[in-house]
């Protein structure tokens, strides 16, 4: 039995019930809202499908320094330093630098049996990887100068590099670009269901954001590793020692006015967790770099967007000299709009990335949909709601099935009961429509075939089924992040895999396609 309230209580509760068919209204406005600022993405979808930036072979050889943070990652750093010994870039304009970063194993001795110049830290009180590239550029800048390379690449030392991937990077370098990603395949892809949901989201990433954003000329994002940036970046140092550097740089660059490009054809292999209490102490960071990003540079990029680079404050490019008596051409000032947009347009497209809409929506279905409906129960009872709303293809099966309703009258009991059916509904739509994103893995597969290993049917299917996973666990732990403390913690990496055994496994496909009636014959790596 429910206790009934105070005669007080139940009119304040009665008067918030009144409230909520106005409420609901604005609930329905503030989701309006929130799907027609990111409805552009759609284009994203059909561009990528089709369409990528592509690059023509580069006139110049540029000289590049390749930079790599380990943690005791003695198991996986040799074959990484291996790949990039076999580039088919000019050896002499190619330097490995490693920082092993409060390691107690093998690491650097490693790294400097494989030609690696390594510099050893140690700090206790600032774990991050990216203090630990804060270190390496300083180390850089004292031994020979960060302007002595034209160009710097961050990788993982799980990372393995496809033998052209320099070669290929270079392509966009030498066209002009400035801050450039790459194709992110993994080395690990079946060795478990944890590793595949990562696999297939890195290359959902590809075929939703980077391909579109290159053909557009915006700014895509970084992650975390396979990328590579001009000098100009780290002029004055690496200044991203957050949770997740890769966010804060990404968001940095587009307020700056940078654009971010993507060459599909450079591609690199990493290794994914394999254990589902890793993933999510990893995710849980994710989480809060992203909060935190989106609260360090939201507001910057929001102000770009009206006013653009008014405001802007350099912090990398030189300062150009106001030019005086010269009168700006028809066509410098076209393109001086254009620019103007396509920064814009980048630094909304960013700060839609950023903005954390499953926080502001489970705010405002705590708000309205569950507090301000148990109160309008309470006030005016429950009149035949359905238990299966027809929001997605499984609740409208579930309700063809079981047209149940619910009625009760007014009171505590209807209070609760409405809560609780709010929390039902809510549980229901979202088991629907991760059902119904397993169709995104379907997609990848389907589309990405030729890059990703041979992976048995059965393998597959579990794959596809369990790939919905991955966002369920980004929306959970960016709740958690709200709340908790979060502190970096490595990642282990045990892969014994080598760019070889890559090279092999992609030659064994590409014969068994021949084979086959209709092969599609692939690139070899």
């Amino acid at each position: 039995m429910f206790l009934n309230f105070l005669p007080e209580t139940a009119n304040v509760a009665a008067a918030i019930g009144e409230w909520y068919p106005l409420l609901k209204v604005i609930y329905g406005v503030i989701g309006s809202v929130f799907s027609a600022v990111v409805i552009y993405k759609v284009a994203y979808k059909i561009i990528g499908l089709f369409f990528t930036r592509k690059f023509k072979p580069a006139k110049n050889f540029h000289k590049y320094a390749v930079t790599i943070a380990a943690r005791n990652e003695e198991k996986v750093i040799g074959n990484l330093l291996d790949s990039i010994a076999k580039q088919d870039y000019p050896k002499e304009l190619i330097t490995v630098f490693v920082v092993a970063d409060n390691c107690t194993d093998k690491t650097a001795e490693i790294a400097r049996q494989h030609g690696a110049v390594c510099y050893e830290r140690f700090d206790n009180e600032h774990k991050t990887k990216g203090f630990a590239l804060q270190f390496l550029f300083d180390r850089i800048g004292e031994d020979y100068g960060r302007e002595s390379f034209e160009g710097y690449f961050v990788f993982d030392a799980d990372n393995l590099l496809k033998s052209d991937y320099i070669s290929r990077m270079n392509d966009s370098f030498d066209a002009g670009e400035k801050i450039i990603t790459s194709y992110r395949n993994t080395k690990n892809f079946d060795e478990s269901w944890v590793a595949s949901t990562y696999a297939l989201h890195w290359l959902r990433s590809i075929r939703f954001n980077h391909r579109a954003r290159s053909v557009l000329r915006l700014a895509t994002n970084i992650q975390g590793t396979g990328f590579l940036f001009s000098n100009e970046i780290v002029k004055d140092g690496w200044k991203y020692t957050s949770l997740t550097e890769d966010r804060a740089l990404t968001a940095d660059a587009v307020a700056q006015g940078y654009a971010i490009t993507y060459n599909d054809a450079a591609e690199f292999y990493d290794e994914q967790p394999t254990k589902l209490k890793i993933a999510l102490r990893q995710r849980l960071r994710w989480s809060k770099g992203h909060l935190l990003a989106f609260a360090e540079t939201g507001p910057y990029l929001f102000i770009n967007v009206f006013f653009g680079k008014l405001f802007l404050k350099t912090r990398w490019q030189k300062k150009e000299k106001p030019e005086t008596g010269t009168k700006k051409s028809f066509k410098d000032i076209c393109l001086a709009v254009l620019e103007s947009i396509r920064h814009r347009a980048a630094s909304y497209d960013t700060l839609m990335q950023l903005t954390p809409f499953s926080v502001f929506n489970v705010i405002r279905w705590l708000l309205v949909s569950v507090i301000a409906f148990g109160f309008y129960s309470y006030a005016y009872g429950i009149d035949g709601m359905y238990l299966f709303t027809k929001s997605t293809y499984l609740s409208q099966f579930l309700r063809f099935l079981f047209p149940v309703r619910v009625t009760v009258s007014t009171g505590t009991e209807a209070l609760f009961l409405g809560m609780l059916l709010q929390i039902w509904l809510r549980l229901l739509y979202r088991a629907g429509k991760y059902i119904e994103n397993t169709a995104a893995a379907v997609y990848i597969f389907i589309v990405e075939h030729k890059r990703i290993k041979k992976i048995p049917f059965h393998k597959m299917l579990l794959y596809i089924f369990t790939w919905p996973t991955f966002d369920i666990i980004g929306r959970y732990t960016q709740y958690v992040a709200l709340f908790k403390k979060v502190t970096w913690k490595p990642i282990p990496h045990e892969s014994k895999v080598t760019i070889d055994d890559i090279k092999k496994d992609s030659e064994a496909k590409l014969a068994a396609e021949l084979k086959t009636p209709g092969g599609v014959k692939t690139a070899g790596i």
